[in-house]
């Protein structure tokens, strides 16, 4: 790729000094046992993060924004259960390369993803996705997928953004505080559910250091038919206000030809509010 159609995730300076320090210091502080190892994939250095014993079963795919520093309670709830690789997405805040295309959405971030499997030699896998982290796990086109599990998807319809969470959101970008950071992420959760101090120190981080990106377009149809030709569950949180399951759920009838699981006391972050769901349904999709 020429370097000029590649854009840094940081906004210069040290920021992505410290961005990796912060993303270091808390897998180095992480209490369960794990190791990391970086890839070459395609045009990127991608560095994965891998929990518990045996051969690779399932790759967690974190959002935008999130990587395996942020989401250590679902990286060790599967790693309980089947060895567990979490990928940093270049181009995203985190550990692997910074740079991304200047249109990351044409299918880049599927051979990513698909790189990254044959380099680690994973095979008949478990794919869990979580917003665009589903959407990468949609587009990616590997015979070493069996099955995937969409939390929260990006790719199939388009993410809503209500008045509340555009206030909250352009207040959050224009002068980010840890007050604007937690009260938008209580909008990411279910009612009642306090965000983890350390999302709202790292969202309040990404605000400031980052260039944040856009939510991925819909998925053209073939990639989503060709997604749902393996075992596929499709899973979004009751509370979700990006995508909310009166949206979601004709959208993923029409376009994958299944049913929305919807998870109750969830919201968009279904993975860290609702971690024993998500391994129930991975399980469900092993059997398969």
């Amino acid at each position: 790729m020429n370097p000029t159609d590649r854009r840094s995730v940081y906004r210069g300076g040290d920021a992505g000094d410290t961005i990796r320090r912060w993303c270091d210091t808390r897998l180095r502080e992480w209490r369960t046992d794990h190791g990391t190892r970086r890839v070459s994939c395609e045009d990127a250095t991608v560095h994965l993060t891998c929990v518990g014993s045996g051969p690779t079963r399932v790759v967690l795919v974190p959002g935008t924004n999130f990587n395996a520093a942020t989401s250590r309670t679902i990286a060790a709830a599967l790693g309980a259960h089947w060895r567990t690789v979490v990928v940093d997405l270049p181009g995203q805040p985190g550990l692997s390369d910074p740079h991304r295309p200047r249109t990351p959405h044409d299918g880049w971030y599927g051979r990513i993803l698909t790189a990254a499997l044959e380099a680690i030699d994973a095979r008949d896998v478990v794919v869990v996705g979580h917003s665009l982290g589903a959407a990468v796990a949609a587009s990616a086109r590997s015979d070493r997928i069996a099955a995937r599990l969409l939390c929260s998807p990006a790719g199939i319809t388009r993410l809503r953004m209500d008045p509340v969470m555009l206030r909250r959101s352009t207040a959050w970008l224009l002068a980010p505080t840890w007050e604007r950071s937690r009260r938008l992420l209580e909008l990411f959760t279910a009612p009642g559910t306090a965000p983890e101090t350390d999302t709202v120190e790292w969202l309040g981080l990404v605000a400031k250091l980052c260039r944040s990106s856009l939510a991925p377009p819909p998925q053209p149809a073939a990639v989503l038919r060709a997604c749902g030709a393996a075992p596929l569950i499709v899973a979004t949180g009751e509370h979700d206000r990006f995508l909310p399951p009166r949206v979601l759920e004709p959208a993923v009838r029409r376009r994958l030809d299944t049913s929305l699981r919807v998870i109750p006391e969830a919201g968009h972050l279904l993975v860290e509010e609702r971690p024993e769901e998500v391994v129930a349904m991975v399980a469900e999709l092993a059997e398969r």
